[in-house]
């Protein structure tokens, strides 16, 4: 099974979600140059967020051991760095992709949401599209805001 990642200046890969947890993510944090401590998600088009946090890669929880049943198959995700709040602060979401509020807003608004932040704009945001560890997987009924990818090419 195959996605889609974005990150950097507008680049993209095909991703290979059929390996372990671990080496996904280790795969995605070398080519998007995140610091091997720091924890990432994905962000789809859709809102739904993927948590590849260190509690799923370690198999702490009951999650699965590979990537592929947590994401859509062709599915378009924007790599994204999760900064956990220190003293009280909430944790905050920031994209990995340049621009992501030119290239695709509705998924900017969704992370501004997640981290607490005022909107924006006159946007609002799209419900049900949060979701906790457990029920992460491909949504009941894609709800496609538009193709990142032919935003960027």
């Amino acid at each position: 099974m195959f996605i889609t990642v974005m990150f950097g200046a507008g680049c993209w890969e095909l991703v290979n979600t059929w390996c372990s947890l671990v080496t996904l993510t280790a795969h995605l944090r070398q080519r998007g140059r995140v610091p091997p401590d720091a924890t990432i998600a994905l962000l789809a088009e859709d809102g739904h967020l993927v948590s590849l946090g260190k509690d799923l890669e370690k198999g702490a929880s009951q999650g699965p051991s590979t990537g592929s049943p947590l994401m859509q198959e062709r599915g378009t995700y924007v790599l994204v760095q999760v900064i956990n709040g220190e003293g009280g602060a909430p944790t905050r979401y920031e994209s990995l992709l340049e621009n992501l509020d030119d290239r695709c807003p509705e998924l900017a608004e969704e992370l501004r949401w997640l981290s607490g932040l005022p909107s924006m704009g006159s946007r609002r945001r799209r419900t049900g599209t949060r979701r906790s560890h457990q029920q992460q997987g491909p949504p009941l009924r894609p709800q496609r805001l538009g193709s990142l990818l032919s935003r960027t090419r």
